[in-house]
């Protein structure tokens, strides 16, 4: 009987990853967005998200997760953002440092900026995840619309993306 759960579970598992891996999140496409939030920490996707911005997909944009080294200045610079657009609608998010604290960092900026929707980005492995620790900081009359950045990722990254979403939702589920 236990040979048998411990397959079943095994099974349910390798089902789940090959959907996880086969399924990944795409972009969004046109359509505006209250804010455009971006977590750092893979390639493409401030840039992703400094297109939609100059694109007028929405007025500002939160950089959440940004090394603390890092000065608006440099960020500027390297991203090729002109001082006026830097000034009025990017902010950059320094409290963060994996994606759980992304979560709380975006749910904050929202609050403050009594946003009722944001376009969140993110790689298209990251995607799940990221936008299930959002929705488990932000209020439910936040809309959270999903634009993933397309990426080859590796299969040790799907593997471990995908065990993370399943430890963290057990982790919730367990009542942490």
């Amino acid at each position: 009987m236990l040979r048998r759960a411990v397959s079943l579970i095994l099974l349910l598992w390798a089902l789940g990853f090959i959907v996880f891996a086969v399924s990944l999140p795409k972009p969004m496409g046109k359509g505006a967005s209250g804010a455009i939030v971006v977590l750092t920490g893979g390639e493409g996707r401030i840039d992703r998200g400094l297109a939609l911005l100059r694109g007028k997909a929405a007025g500002r944009m939160l950089v959440a997760g940004v090394d603390p080294e890092v000065k608006p200045r440099e960020f500027a610079a390297h991203y090729h953002v002109d001082a006026a657009l830097m000034t009025c609608c990017i902010t950059l998010g320094y409290q963060s440092v994996d994606t759980r604290s992304n979560a709380a960092e975006v749910a904050d900026w929202v609050r403050e900026n009594k946003l009722a929707s944001i376009r969140l980005v993110t790689s298209d492995w990251h995607m799940r995840r990221a936008a299930w620790e959002l929705a488990q900081r932000l209020p439910p009359t936040v809309t959270v619309e999903t634009d993933a950045v397309t990426t080859k990722p590796t299969f040790n990254t799907l593997l471990l993306e995908y065990n993370k979403l399943i430890a963290r939702r057990m982790v919730h589920l367990w009542g942490r």
